[in-house]
Formats: C-alpha cells, structure tokens, sequence
C-alpha cells in the first residue's frame, strides 16, 4: 500500500523544483527598486514550496524502499533532496526575520544549486547514469550494441556479444544503478534469477523467455522493452538473443562450440563486422508476396543459403559463399525470387563480369557484397539500374574510379566499402563529389601499438 504513494513522487517533485525556484528568482529580482513589489508575495511561495519539498521527500522514501533502484544512488539523491527541504524551510524563516539582502541571495543561490543537483540525481535515478550525456553521443540510435568480433569462432558468446548488447540496450533500467520491476541483467546470477514478471531468460526454450517475450510485444505496448522513447534492438540482435537462449543460455561457451543454421553463420559473418544494426526500418515498406519455394530449393542444393531477412518478412537474402556452381538453373532460379531478393553476399572466386550481368534484373536490391571476386569496370555497369541499392562492398576486387563512375546514378547508396581496391587517394575528393551521402569506406586502419603490446626478451 504504501509503494502505490510513493509512486506518486514523480509528480508532487517537480511541485518544489519549480515554486522553489520562482520563490529564490523573486528574492533575486526584489533586491531592484522596479522588482520590490514581488516581496509580499515571496513569504507564502517558500512555504508553499518547503511544504511540497517535504511532500516529495515522503513520497521519495516510499518508491526507494520498493527497491528497483542502486542503493547508494538512492541514498545521495535522498540526503540531497532533505537538504532542498530543510533548507527551504529555513530561508521561509529567515524571510520573515531578517532584512539582510546579501545573506537571503546567498541562501537563494545555494539552493537553486542543491534543486540542480538534486533534479540531477533524480533523473539518473530514473533514466540511468548518462541520461544529461546521452544526446551528445553522435548517432547513438544507430550505434551498434555489439563491437566487431574479428575471431568469431574463438569468441565467447555471452562476453564478447549477449554482455554488450545487454549493457548497451537494458542495463539503464536493469543495471546495477536501477531495477526496474526487480530485474537486473549485469550478471549471470541475476538474469538467471529474473524479476517480479518471473524467468527472464529459460534455458533451452527463448519462447517461454520472459527476456523474448517483452522485446517481441508492439511497440505500443507498455511492457515493451526497449521503452520505445530508447533506442531499440534490431532483428539481428533479437536472433542472436533467442539463439542464445535457444541453445541452453551458456554464459561459457564460445561460438564454435554451439550449432549453426544457415540464418545464424549469417548473423555471426555480420558480427564480425559489427553489421548487425538491421531494423525494421531498413527493410522495404511494400509488401511483397512469398518467394518461389522451387527456386529457393535449387539454390539450396546449390549450396546457396537463402532465408528471410528478419521475422514475418518475405523479403530474402542470398550468401553464395559457398555455392557450388552457377549453373543455368541457378541464374533461373535467381530470377524467379528477384522481386524478393534484397541482400545478397556474392563472395565466391567464379564471380565475374559475365556473371554479375545475371543479376542485373534484382533492383530491389539493398545489400550487395562482391569482395574477392573478379569483377572488373565493365561488370559494375551491371549495377547501374539498382536504385534501391543503399550497401556495396568491393574488397579486394580489381575496381577503379572509371567503373565506380557508372553508378553515379544510385542515389541511395549509404556505404561503399572500398579496401584493397585500384582506388587511389587522387581519386578520393572525386568520389566525395560523386557520392555526397555515402561513407567512403578504404578499410586501411591504423591500430595504436601499446607499451603492453611490446614482450621484451632477455
């Protein structure tokens, strides 16, 4: 009964930080002959905000014992928020009292200082720790959760991605500074125990995982998780989660040592990238009828791996990685599922100018990585009619500024990744010109070498 009052403080708190602040404006302004006239008012609006400054801070004490938020976080904004009362009631005192002008300002100006900080605390109590930094952070509804993983396969799968995606998409509310609905997810004995809603994450079984459940309710919904003022997980991120928790939620394992689909050493080909920031949003608008069943099963055979984009989708996308041949049926089977087709990974050595030209029809197309094959200028005017086309990847081809010239039309175009290529630096600023929208991506980092990085041998 008494944590139904204190979830009222949220709206008598914001009662003293504005009467308060007006009643130290007026003491302010009244030391100015033009402002004087504001002085009868300001004894009854410091006592009507000390009165509701005591108010919050019952109500304050009520919602802290509930106990969803980090103790000593609690504890500074509580001690602060008593100090705001206290001090409000004293300078309602010494209003009445004393006339002394400079001791009233400094009384004044020390508390328009504590309501700061107070408000502060309050709103990193409620909206996590970074909540005044969070908007000066650039893109960060874009940012990937998860940082690139180079090795996947020696990677740990809760470490090195299940961790970041937590930290980076729920510890604000879930984290050690809050706990909403009891449930923290910064350490495996908590997100094994769960919440009031009860196991957040069942071992074997991502359905009946409470985790799964909230991401995937509407958006509208209240129990929706993220809260859809926050930044929310992308497709790729919720299938990394349910195969996780599919394969037995193991907080040890690395990725080698769990089974693979085909949709998973996908998603696990983009972690190594950090490429996992597919949402809903980056998916076509129309609607599309499904893919023949027929043509996706020659591709199969083909060694071709074909699934959906994301979930409820009849949207594709194709990795011939590891094709076996491009045979006729293939390129038939390919035009038969053009229409659906918005991503394809077309790394494979028999790649050639010859061939890309069989893929010309599919300009619904969004994603197209062609690294390590043999296309050349002449193959790229293939491409020339994609529009849609937003992502194209050329590592390691033999491309120039002539063939890159033909695309100047695709006007769509976000990413051109462009490392090992016969791009030159003379050809750079033209580029820019040519795609103004598009990150230019040349792949030649530079990492820091560190003192720890150094053995010194004796």
């Amino acid at each position: 009964m008494l944590d139904f009052f204190g979830r009222f403080h949220p709206i008598f708190v914001h009662l003293p930080i504005g009467i308060l602040l007006l009643a130290c404006l007026f003491i302010l302004l009244s030391a100015k002959t033009q402002f004087a006239g504001l002085k009868q008012s300001i004894p009854l609006v410091l006592l009507l905000g000390a009165l509701s400054a005591v108010i919050s801070c019952l109500t304050g004490y009520l919602l802290a014992n509930s106990g969803e938020y980090d103790g000593n976080l609690v504890s500074n904004h509580q001690w602060m928020g008593i100090s705001v009362a206290v001090i409000a009631i004293m300078l309602w005192i010494l209003y009445l009292k004393i006339t002394t002008t400079w001791i009233l300002n400094l009384i004044s100006i020390a508390l328009i200082i504590l309501i700061s900080i107070t408000g502060h605390l309050g709103g990193s109590l409620t909206h996590g720790a970074n909540y005044l930094t969070e908007p000066l952070k650039e893109d960060r509804n874009k940012k990937a959760a998860i940082p690139p993983i180079p090795n996947i396969a020696e990677a740990f799968v809760y470490k090195d991605a299940v961790q970041p995606l937590l930290q980076n998409r729920c510890y604000n509310c879930h984290g050690a500074e809050k706990q909403k609905g009891k449930l923290r997810l910064d350490a495996q004995e908590y997100i094994l125990k769960g919440g009031k809603a009860g196991k957040t994450v069942v071992p074997g079984n991502a359905e009946e995982s409470e985790l799964i459940k909230r991401i995937l309710l509407p958006l509208s919904d209240e129990d929706h998780m993220a809260p859809k003022e926050k930044p929310q997980l992308t497709m790729n991120e919720i299938a990394l989660l349910k195969w996780w928790i599919d394969n037995g939620a193991d907080f040890n394992k690395k990725f080698k040592e769990l089974p693979q689909s085909g949709a998973i050493k996908q998603l696990l080909n983009a972690l190594q990238t950090g490429d996992v920031t597919t949402k809903a949003s980056d998916l076509p608008t129309k609607e599309i009828g499904a893919a023949n069943t027929d043509a996706i099963s020659t591709l199969t055979n083909a060694g071709i791996t074909v699934v959906p984009v994301a979930k409820n989708t009849n949207y594709l996308s194709a990795n011939f990685v590891n094709a076996k041949s491009f045979s006729d049926s293939v390129t038939q089977s390919i035009k038969k599922i053009k229409e659906q087709l918005i991503w394809i990974k077309l790394e494979n050595e028999a790649v050639n100018d010859q061939l890309l030209n069989d893929f010309k029809d599919c300009k619904n197309l969004t994603r197209l990585s062609l690294n390590y094959t043999k296309i050349t200028d002449r193959g790229l005017a293939s491409l020339s009619e994609m529009n849609e086309l937003q992502s194209l990847s050329l590592v390691g081809t033999k491309i120039t500024i002539n063939g890159l010239l033909k695309l100047g039309k695709l006007k769509k175009l976000k990413n051109i990744y462009l490392y090992q290529t016969n791009i030159k630096m003379a050809d750079w600023n033209k580029l820019k010109t040519l795609f103004p929208k598009a990150k230019l991506d040349s792949g030649n980092y530079r990492v820091p070498t560190l003192p720890e990085d150094t053995t010194l041998l004796k």
